[in-house]
């Protein structure tokens, strides 16, 4: 055969087999997205499920069993617990690259039951926890997107291997650092994650970075008023504390927070107190930082009991990474979100949202139903005062982070008007959106192996010379209730 003649056809197949995977991929897609639209009540019933549990950090034990119980009926190989704690999962389905990840969260927060779809502060029952980040929706999201992708796989024969990441604990910012101190997330390729928001957008922006911890300052008793020359108070050991940071906030850095609780401050006014607790969170803009304005904090500490005659001990809790931002996965889920679409609300959903935000003293605009521009979803400069424990995922492999509105514009942060949307129509039809949109990515990752490979040199590009290290001590055990 002349070499032309045989040049010009290799191109011809080359392109003709260019096109096939092409159309294939979009075939499965669509394949993906009908699976989460078939299988939608399924869904809904599982975060409703959750959405009662209500359960809080690393007391997620039903809510945990419901999804890996569901993901094992579906032939993924379950491993749990891990990273030491009791509710955490890894599901697994596939073999081979690339290795796809999938985050999934599912605790609730302390004080904040409360009644679904409806405009008033209504507790479901007084005092008990509720979902008021939307975890619920979070996992089950993840869950539908990473049995959508099986379908798909099982149905096409294709290589790969999904895991899904059942993480505990994400308000105390500790289930996925413990995680990933154990090698968890070791291996991936590309990890998916999202978060039930008030728009919809591929996110952009960073987190701060935090270090969670315990000051106790301990004394000697006497009684305050006959002889307290006697006593050595653990309470004014917490107070010269505080104080001293207070006086920091004046010499730290904009983005840096410190913000504390105290948690035990003695048992009686006439009893000079032998203890006293004070819980601290410090946040800057990367771990670097975040290091250096501890040992700051801690020396206020020492430098307290130094003052009072008091002794006083650390626990630090847990200590989180800051975001890394990877844009090249990102494109990959900002064009599955166009492709998805935003949550389609009705007009009797919008006047909910509304009569919602006139509660809530905001303004009356209801539910987002557009999709952000990159420029309006953030930039890499860390946003707000916000932390997360996805951070030490991203440092691990590239992560890309979706959001969808599950609730109306301005709704406050951790408030019972996300837990009424979240156990609502609204919330669940943001959770659909993202299951479709991730299980889509994940297709796109499995059919074209330069989305991995663009990815992953954008990330070693962001960590030369970095080898992932955990703030916690190697030997710490997560901090599970007693």
């Amino acid at each position: 055969m002349h070499k032309a003649v045989f040049v010009g056809l290799l191109g011809a197949m080359l392109i003709s087999s260019s096109a096939l995977c092409g159309n294939n991929t979009e075939a499965y897609k669509k394949e993906a997205i009908e699976w989460v639209q078939l299988n939608e009540n399924m869904l809904d019933k599982i975060a409703i499920s959750i959405w009662n549990y209500a359960e809080p950090a690393f007391a997620e034990y039903k809510s945990s069993k419901l999804l890996n119980d569901k993901l094992r009926e579906n032939g993924f190989k379950i491993e749990s617990p891990v990273g030491d704690e009791p509710t955490a999962f890894v599901a697994t389905y596939g073999s081979g690259k690339p290795v796809i990840g999938i985050l999934a969260e599912y605790d609730a927060l302390p004080g904040l039951s409360q009644k679904a779809y409806v405009t008033q502060k209504e507790p479901l029952i007084t005092g008990a926890a509720g979902q008021g980040c939307g975890h619920n929706l979070f996992g089950t999201a993840g869950v539908g997107a990473a049995l959508a992708v099986k379908s798909v796989m099982e149905k096409h024969k294709l290589p790969g291997t999904i895991k899904v990441f059942g993480c505990p604990a994400e308000e105390v910012l500790a289930g996925k650092v413990y995680m990933a101190k154990a090698g968890v997330f070791d291996g991936l390729d590309v990890c998916f994650d999202w978060h039930p928001r008030d728009r919809n957008l591929v996110y952009l922006g960073s987190s701060l970075a935090l270090n969670n911890f315990e000051v106790a300052f301990h004394g000697k008793t006497a009684h305050a008023a006959g002889d307290p020359w006697d006593g050595r108070s653990a309470l004014d050991g917490v107070e010269l504390m505080d104080v001293g940071a207070n006086f920091l906030r004046e010499h730290i850095k904009p983005k840096a927070r410190i913000h504390y609780v105290i948690k035990d401050g003695g048992k009686a006014p006439n009893v000079v107190p032998d203890y006293a607790r004070v819980w601290y969170f410090v946040r800057d803009v990367d771990r670097k930082s975040v290091d250096e304005l501890y040992k700051r904090v801690l020396k206020i500490a020492q430098g307290a009991a130094t003052m009072t005659d008091t002794t006083y001990d650390v626990n630090l809790i847990t200590g989180v990474y800051d975001l890394l931002i990877n844009k090249s996965l990102a494109e990959t889920l900002k064009k599955n979100l166009e492709l998805v679409g935003p949550p389609q609300f009705t007009q009797q959903e919008q006047v909910f949202a509304k009569e919602l935000q006139k509660t809530l003293g905001k303004e009356q605009d209801g539910l987002s139903t557009k999709i952000e521009t990159y420029s309006e979803a953030m930039s890499d400069e860390p946003v707000g005062g916000g932390s997360t424990d996805v951070g030490d995922v991203s440092w691990i492999a590239p992560v890309a982070s979706l959001g969808t509105a599950c609730w109306p514009r301005h709704t406050p942060g951790h408030s019972w008007g996300m837990v009424t949307c979240a156990g609502s129509s609204i919330g669940l039809k943001g959770m659909a959106v993202t299951s479709k949109v991730i299980a889509a990515s994940a297709i796109d990752v499995l059919m074209d192996s330069s989305i991995v490979e663009r990815a992953q040199a954008e990330f070693k590009e962001k960590t030369k010379g970095f080898v992932y290290k955990s703030a916690i001590p190697k030997e710490q055990k997560p901090p599970l209730p007693q």
